[in-house]
This record gives structure tokens, sequence and C-alpha cells, in this order.
């Protein structure tokens, strides 16, 4: 009896909740033959709960709590997705490569992979013309593209080894336009030449380009980058070097960025003996190579119009003091408005950097300041408008600039403007003042970035 008692309340005691407390009577226990009874009275409504309805909406406020965390998690995975597939796409082009290595390479290679990663890109870009809520030029040609890579993969299979160069054009071409879809969401017009701001407010996502015409990821050291300074005729230039030690002894120049893309290269510098260069932070400027020489240690520089070497030792300059990610950086070259500049420490400054004017003309050293960067500490530095900026690193994916010093007045100001990174380690940063970037050479990989300047 009992049981039956405890299964009657609780089927009723959803209703029972809602019934005020006069809708109660006391109840009383008896006792019969030694055994207990329980009577009760309970008073329900006329009309009856609606639990049928009830249980509808909980299953429907359950069904969009479910559909609101997945929309939450697609919302969170998207920016991850446009990189992911564009380092992706980068490895598509490296395959394709492989093809002009030897015909064993053309065998091994798997079409239908390639067919499948292209139904990829092609979702990506749907993605993406959701996003926007709109028809975009940009994405229909981006959407016309793949189709048309697609259509050549099928044909792939057939060709002879002279049409694949056309393929790899057309995997560069395609590269290239995916990466101006991700730039249309963080760009920033560039005011060339200006320097009527109060410095850096803040730089874009990292543009990843693709890995290092060595196709080598054990290519730790390098850079590349554009002329910062360009003679007539060469004003879309790139240039680049790397190696699998601190060492410089060649360099690559590409007459453009799809030249770039293709590892096309139309001249290329060996360093000869005697020459040879070490630490990564060269740059090119006035279609000229500056970098640190090896033995004796010194500023040199290779005039690629005259293909004649210079060389300066700067006295004061130190060996002790290196940046945190790369053995023997001693002298960073640098460019921007104001022209060239190099950074270095000595024993009176202790480790901390010194900025330094550099006369093109004479290749000598005009002016020099001292700043309180700790070079040991920094990840590296640049020039902008005269201001030097130096970077440390913040965590594995991320560097800061946090520190600036300017050469006109004297001022010095700590900051935070994260760097987003693409691996960890990077050993050439620089700025370009022909298109106000910044070049990253990161861990193998070519990265740049756009750079938002204080204009208030």
């Amino acid at each position: 009896m009992f049981g039956i008692l405890l299964l009657l309340f609780s089927i009723l005691s959803p209703a029972l909740a809602w019934l005020p407390m006069e809708d109660w009577e006391s109840g009383n226990v008896t006792s019969s033959g030694g055994e207990l009874e329980c009577k009760c009275s309970v008073f329900l409504p006329d009309i009856s709960f609606p639990a049928d309805r009830m249980q509808q909406m909980q299953q429907v406020s359950s069904d969009l709590r479910v559909e609101v965390q997945i929309q939450m998690k697609n919302m969170e995975n998207y920016d991850g997705k446009l990189n992911v597939y564009l380092k992706e796409l980068a490895q598509l082009s490296f395959r394709v490569a492989m093809l002009e290595t030897s015909a064993a390479n053309y065998v091994k290679l798997d079409f239908e992979l390639l067919r499948i990663e292209l139904r990829e890109f092609e979702a990506l870009v749907s993605q993406l013309k959701d996003s926007f809520n709109s028809s975009s030029p940009v994405l229909e040609d981006l959407l016309t593209e793949i189709h048309n890579m697609t259509n050549l993969v099928n044909q792939m299979e057939t060709f002879d080894k002279s049409n694949l160069e056309v393929i790899r054009i057309e995997f560069a071409k395609l590269q290239r336009k995916l990466e101006e879809c991700l730039k249309a969401q963080d760009y920033i017009e560039p005011d060339i030449g200006n320097c009527n701001h109060t410095g850096i407010l803040s730089v874009s996502k990292p543009t990843v380009i693709q890995i290092n015409a060595h196709l080598n990821s054990g290519y730790h050291y390098g850079g590349w980058g554009k002329d910062s300074k360009p003679v007539r005729g060469y004003e879309s230039m790139y240039w680049y070097g790397a190696y699998s030690s601190p060492n410089v002894y060649e360099f690559y120049l590409y007459s453009d960025y799809d030249k770039l893309l293709q590892r096309s290269t139309f001249t290329h510098y060996t360093l000869p003996q005697g020459y040879v260069g070490t630490g990564n932070n060269y740059i090119v400027h006035g279609n000229t190579i500056y970098y640190q020489a090896a033995a004796p240690f010194r500023m040199s520089k290779l005039n690629m119009t005259s293909s004649v070497f210079s060389h300066m030792e700067i006295s004061q300059a130190s060996e002790k003091f290196t940046y945190t990610y790369s053995p023997s950086q001693y002298l960073d070259f640098s460019a921007d408005e104001n022209g060239l500049w190099v950074m270095y420490t000595n024993d009176e400054a202790r480790g901390k950097i010194v900025v330094a004017k550099i006369n093109e003309k004479s290749f000598g050293i005009e002016d020099e300041w001292t700043t309180s960067a700790y070079k040991p500490l920094a990840g590296n530095a640049f020039m902008v408008c005269g201001v030097m900026y130096a970077t440390r690193p913040s965590d594995l994916k991320t560097e800061e600039i946090y520190y600036s010093y300017d050469t006109t007045t004297g001022e010095e100001k700590y900051m935070s403007i994260p760097i987003q990174k693409f691996q960890e380690k990077l050993v050439n940063l620089h700025y370009n003042p022909t298109d106000q970037r910044l070049y990253m050479y990161n861990d193998g990989y070519y990265v740049s970035y756009n750079v938002r300047f204080n204009k208030e």
C-alpha cells in the first residue's frame, strides 16, 4: 500500500507543485490489526496542466541550445580554417613542383588527393561568399579558377612534362587570389612616405606566403622582402636567401611577386670565398645587398648593378650580444623613410641596442644613439620614420613590440603591440617604406604584415 502511494505521488507531483497551499488537506494515519493505513485527500484543479506542451517547449529549448553552441564553435574555428587552407594550398604547390624533378615523382603524385583538396577549397570560398552576404567578383573569379584547376588536375595524368610549368603557374595564381581574399578582411590603406604620425598603433594578422624557395623546412635561417629603395625598372623585385645554418653565402632575386611564388629567379648571387657573411639581418636597399661579413667581422655590401663589394669595420661594435632566436646576429640592417640604418651593441652599452645612421655615399657611420632595449632579450628590431622598435617573445605564436626609441627627440616608450607568428622563431624582421609592410622570415616561411599608424 505504501509503495502504491509513492507511485501515485510521483505521478501527481508535477501538477501538485502548481497548487496553492490552501488546496492541500491534511491527512491522518490509522491502525487496523497492527497494520498502518494512510489516508489523505488531494484537490486537483479543474483544468489539467499542459504537460505535453511543456515537454515540447523543453525539447525546442534544448535543440536551440545545441544549435547555438554549434554556430559559436563554427565562428571560433572559421578564422583558423582560412590559415590552415592557405598552408595546405602551399603544400599543393610543393607537390606539383615535385613533378619537375623526375619521372618517378610524377608516378607517385596522388591525383585523387589533389581533386579532394580542391573541392575543400571550393567549400571554403563558398563559406567566405556566404559570410559576406553579397556577391563578390573576386570570390566568383576565385571559384572559376578552382574549377579550372580541377579540370587541369583531371588532365595531368595525360600531360607530358613540358606542360607541368603551366599547372604550377596556375597553382601560384590560385594561391595569390586566396591571399587577396584574406587580406581584404584586414586591409590597411598605406600612406607611402608620410611620417605624420605618432608611431605604430597595430599590426595586421600575418599573411603566410609559403615555405621558402628551397622547399625545405630545415632552412631555419634566412630572410626575404622587397628592395627598400628600388632603382628604376626593379620596383616589383623581391629577394630571398636562406640556409640551414646562420651563414650567409647566396641570394636569389625575383622580378615580381608571381615569380617569387613560382620560385622562378632572374638572377642568383653566390658570395665568393672571403666575402661570406653570417647572421640573418640583411636587406636590399638601392639594388645593393647589405649584410654582416663573417671574417673579419664588419658590415659589407654588394652593389648588384656594378657587382662591386665594399666593407666597413665598426670598431665599437661587439660580437658578444645577439638576438634571442639566432646566433651571430651582431649587425642588424634596416631601412625606412629616413634612409639606411644599422643596429648593434658595444661594451660601453653593455648589451643595450645602439642605433647608428649610415651614410650611403661614404658607407660610414654618421651618428649613433644608445637605447634601453637589452639585445639578448629581444627577438628582433627595425626602424620606421627614424624610430627604432624592438620586439620580444610573448608566447610560442606571439611576438610583442614592447619598446621604441625616437632618434629625433630621444623619447623612449614602452608598449604592447602583438604580432602573430606562424612559427615560433624569427630571424629576419624588417620594415619596408615602399609599401609600409613588415617582412618576417619565420622559421622557414615567408610572412608579412600591414602596419597601422597612430595619426591622431
